[in-house]
């Protein structure tokens, strides 16, 4: 079969792109080198809605992603996805307003909407767990918190509804020009597309030349989180950042979708591609940074640590060009391109949709059913669930409170792995880390797939439980 497009990548930047395609009159499919979606950069972030006062004005960050901030709060009902619109403040300890005022003149070239710049006694009187040091912020109301999983599995099975092929364990070993097609060479087979998109995240220059000649290199940057328990999420209600440096954003302190409280990210550039381990060190440098904006907190509550990598490049900007005739890059996706990712993915859709020609489907899938989540409903709607289907009243995840039901259906959507599991529906993402409920999900998932327990894995080949 010959293809319209093939997105190389199933973080939420390919998952969204193909999501997008898939409004079009074109085929689409998805590869992604791993055994599930969401196993890169997308699994491992803040979470945060950048509000987009922070991108240099003119930049394709800046520009995409104030339109991707509007782009999901359009998509969050219709698609399911996990959403908390709580506001951001960045705080100062700066004697004058200078720089709080320069960020508020940069989010209003920007396009930014809903800013105010509070002092002291404002700044407290809506965070009182805030330093009492401060002395200025930046109140962006249309920021927000997203969960990025629920992000991408959103556009994933979107895009599935509207036709689009998703296809894990197939990882893009070359890329050949036919005539007016491209060859894309997997190590499970080849396929053939009339365009390829690369959302290939730390990868995507290795993938961009096996098209064209070397045109830039990824920097990978690891950033390392704390997780604290959810009986420390209400310390406080908006995500918490200071003033910006040449590194970033720097290390913030936020609730997240889901009621914990999450602290961090440092900043490290490596060389090496794969290293997402976490240093003590690191986690104790996050911990004392974040201790300046929010003294109140309680690291005694930490529940895990992680670290991701984000995809960087000197230019300082996201690459959105087409370097060949229907080859297009969507490269260095790093902050805020968990914001700007359904804007990344209409703006690439678009210029694709131009070079073939195609119009949009007449009767798209513009909606997704999530998950059932009985611990969210109440009492009557959650017994009406059981009489449907009473696996929805059989808790195997105590910390979360996670069902039967909900697990087999997030094996039913494609998940094949605890890993995938754990973040389709939060099973093992709780204070005891999965300490109670992983031999069940196991036998779930062996149940649901037909495996044996011996070939359930945590995440990649190799991460087999038992042995």
């Amino acid at each position: 079969m010959i293809y319209d497009s093939i997105v190389i990548g199933g973080g939420v930047t390919g998952c969204s792109v193909a999501r997008f395609l898939s409004l079009y009159d074109m085929s689409v499919i998805l590869l992604e080198k791993e055994t599930e979606l969401c196993q890169g950069t997308s699994k491992a972030n803040s979470g945060i809605v950048h509000a987009g006062h922070d991108p240099k004005p003119g930049t394709l960050k800046a520009a995409l992603n104030v339109r991707g901030n509007r782009l999901l709060k359009e998509l969050e009902r219709p698609l399911g996805i996990d959403m908390v619109h709580n506001g951001s403040l960045v705080i100062s300890f700066d004697s004058d307003d200078s720089k709080i005022r320069e960020l508020y003149e940069r989010g209003v070239k920007n396009g930014v909407a809903d800013m105010e710049i509070l002092k002291r006694d404002e700044i407290l009187a809506l965070e009182e767990a805030v330093n009492p040091d401060v002395t200025w912020a930046l109140h962006l109301k249309s920021g927000s918190l997203v969960c990025p999983f629920s992000l991408t599995y959103a556009m994933a099975e979107n895009a599935e509804a509207n036709g689009a092929v998703l296809k894990t364990d197939h990882r893009v070993v070359s890329i050949r020009r036919e005539s007016e097609l491209y060859r894309v060479i997997t190590d499970r087979g080849d396929f053939l597309s009339r365009c390829v998109v690369n959302a290939s995240g730390i990868q995507a220059d290795v993938i961009n030349d096996m098209v064209v000649p070397h045109e830039f290199s990824i920097v990978p940057k690891r950033g390392e989180y704390v997780l604290l328990d959810r009986s420390e999420g209400t310390l406080v209600r908006s995500t918490i950042f200071r003033l910006p440096t040449e590194k970033g954003k720097g290390v913030l302190v936020t609730p997240t979708v889901h009621g914990n409280l999450l602290v961090g990210p440092d900043s490290i550039t490596l060389s090496d591609r794969e290293d997402t381990s976490t240093v003590g060190a690191g986690l104790e440098a996050v911990m004392e940074s974040a201790v300046k904006s929010v003294p109140g907190l309680n690291f005694r509550k930490i529940i895990t640590s992680f670290a991701g990598l984000r995809a960087s490049t000197p230019s300082g900007d996201f690459i959105l060009n087409e370097p060949a005739p229907g080859f297009y890059n969507a490269a260095a996706i790093d902050s805020p391109g968990l914001t700007a990712s359904p804007a990344i993915g209409e703006y690439i859709a678009h210029r694709i949709s131009e070079r073939l020609k195609t119009g949009k489907k007449l009767s798209p899938v513009l909606d997704r059913r999530p998950i059932p989540r009985p611990a969210l409903m109440d009492m009557k709607e959650r017994n009406e669930l059981i009489g449907r289907d009473d696996s929805y009243g059989r808790i195997i995840c105590r910390c979360e409170e996670i069902s039967e039901g909900e697990i087999r259906e997030a094996v039913r959507r494609g998940a094949t792995t605890l890993d995938g599991v754990k973040r389709r529906v939060r099973a093992g993402m709780g204070r005891c880390q999965g300490g109670f409920c992983t031999p069940a999900v196991m036998e779930i998932i062996a149940s649901e797939k037909g495996l044996s327990m011996k070939d359930v894995r945590k995440s990649t080949k190799g991460s087999e439980v038992l042995v």
